[in-house]
């Protein structure tokens, strides 16, 4: 590396955060340069750790001249306001996924970026994966012929995980239409070409404790003639880890019994219990462990996804890509970084060190956010949702 590490602000301390910061504390192309969140002890924790400034105000820390691009990690119904914030003062923008909870607002996005000309990449989605993107890339090229369909599928634990009271309100961008679709529909649109062009979907809201949408299983259609559909359930009690040779989302070697204890330790806690138990295993938290400075054994995925093309499925494994032809079964091997979510990095230093475009930009999130909205449309109507914003999908040059 020859360039200077870009100096990233941080607004927002919480989960988020918590599971890219292994990736900023290996990646020497970011140094950690300051901190926004609410929570004055936590900003403490930071200060000490990183020997950086911390701020209470997102304004002020967009001030802050240290301050080259800004990581926006806040609750899913505040990063319209923090982007604008950011924009305006001229950092590049790295916004959590969703990019917002409503269209207006991811228009209002796309337009600041558009007037101010600054980088915006929204992630991590699992669009980000080394998997996901080797397949995409092989397809993308042809080899395998026009692609016809994409599976994708995922049961786990994850409304029964611990919340907050937003994360459980479908209106503040809680349940997993928002939280889940969000990562689903980022690859089927990466692996398809990006242009979607309806949908038709279900959810369910099978829990009355939990006031959200906890499954959804979607028909999403394409300008190509190619479709994907898309299922998924955080109330399973079965753990379609299973299908992913016991490797969790994070790309872990999940122990055993750890997906039936989630319910278990949420029966034993109420609403109250529940926030602090969130925030206490969080960076700064009083039970926040850091992780250990070991490289990733597997990828991150999302669930199984089995592509099929006119010449060959592919089947994404959490360490590379099983192809079936008519005669033959191969295995091809997706090279595994020391750093994990590298490529979200690789995207951030392409775009405000190399002047790139991002693959993840406002409008390809944008198109991601309508497809989730039109899923939640689809329900309440029983009908199919047609869509408008979509972008074609484009990839960088490999690393």
């Amino acid at each position: 590396m020859t360039q200077r590490a870009i100096g990233l602000g941080i607004v927002g301390l919480g989960r988020a955060f918590t599971l890219m910061l292994p990736t900023f504390q290996a990646d020497r192309r970011i140094r950690l340069a300051a901190a926004c969140d609410p929570l004055a002890s936590v900003r403490a924790r930071f200060a000490q750790d990183f020997q950086a400034p911390v701020y209470e105000d997102v304004a002020e820390l967009c001030a802050d001249p240290d301050v080259e691009a800004i990581y926006i990690a806040s609750p899913h119904q505040f990063h319209a306001e923090h982007v604008a914030l950011a924009a305006q003062a001229g950092k590049a923008v790295l916004v959590e996924k969703p990019m917002a909870i409503t269209l207006a607002q991811c228009s209002q996005i796309v337009d600041i970026v558009a007037q101010t000309g600054v980088p915006l990449i929204v992630g991590h989605s699992h669009s980000f994966n080394g998997p996901v993107l080797h397949a995409a890339r092989l397809l993308h090229s042809g080899q395998f012929g026009p692609v016809r369909m994409v599976s994708a599928l995922n049961f786990t634990d994850f409304l029964y995980r611990p919340r907050r009271p937003e994360e459980l309100d479908t209106a503040q961008g809680g349940g997993v239409v928002f939280s889940q679709a969000a990562h689903q529909v980022d690859i089927v649109r990466l692996l398809l070409g990006g242009l979607a062009s309806s949908v038709r979907a279900h959810t369910g809201q099978w829990d009355a404790s939990r006031p959200t949408e906890g499954a959804y299983a979607a028909l999403l259609s394409f300008t190509n003639g190619a479709f994907a559909t898309l299922n998924y359930s955080g109330y399973a009690h079965y753990d379609s880890d299973e299908l992913m040779e016991d490797i969790g989302e994070m790309g872990q070697r999940k122990a055993a019994g750890t997906h039936k204890n989630t319910r278990l330790r949420l029966a034993q806690t109420n609403e109250a219990q529940e926030a602090k138990l969130k925030a206490s295993r969080n960076y700064g938290g009083t039970d926040y462990q850091a992780p250990a400075a070991t490289p990733p054994q597997h990828h991150q995925h999302f669930g199984y996804i089995l592509v099929s093309a006119q010449q060959a499925d592919l089947r994404l494994t959490p360490d590379g890509l099983m192809v079936y032809t008519g005669d033959e079964r191969y295995f091809v091997a997706t090279p595994l970084s020391e750093i994990p979510r590298v490529e979200v990095i690789d995207e951030l230093w392409s775009c405000v060190r190399e002047g790139r475009a991002p693959v993840h930009s406002a409008q390809w999130a944008r198109a991601t956010v309508e497809v989730c909205l039109a899923m939640l449309a689809s329900n309440a109507q029983r009908g199919d949702i047609p869509l408008h914003h979509q972008v074609a999908a484009h990839l960088a040059p490999q690393a």
